[in-house]
């Protein structure tokens, strides 16, 4: 049995972004975070899983309390899990970031970092 626990479709603004400019304006970041469970035998107790708080509080760490802009999504993602990877239940970690207002050449396509982490 596996028990997974998600965050989906959580919208931050943010001024993050390769380019200066990106740093001027908030633009929306939308993350998702699936987390398994080491254990999937629960037994109705909260510190033997993963709250959504949790994970909400870490992408708000992340995203929102930074101290300067973070560059790539794919450091983002990794600071994520970082955050995460500290919660003893968690054995594994998927966070997806996309960047629906992304720089690029001309319209069309969806920005999107995914980034996989698993407990040795």
């Amino acid at each position: 049995m596996t028990i997974r626990v998600a965050l989906e479709a959580y919208t931050v603004m943010a001024k993050h972004g390769y380019y200066p400019y990106e740093h001027e304006h908030d633009q929306p970041f939308v993350v998702s975070v699936w987390a398994t469970l080491r254990n999937p035998q629960i037994e109705e107790k909260l510190d033997q899983t993963l709250n959504y708080a949790d994970i909400q509080i870490a992408i708000d760490k992340v995203m929102l309390l930074s101290n300067k802009p973070i560059l790539l999504m794919e450091t983002m993602a990794q600071k994520i899990v970082d955050e995460l990877c500290q919660k003893p239940h968690v054995q594994t970690l998927h966070v997806r970031i996309e960047k629906p207002e992304a720089p690029l050449p001309h319209p069309g396509g969806l920005a999107v970092v995914e980034l996989e982490w698993a407990r040795n």
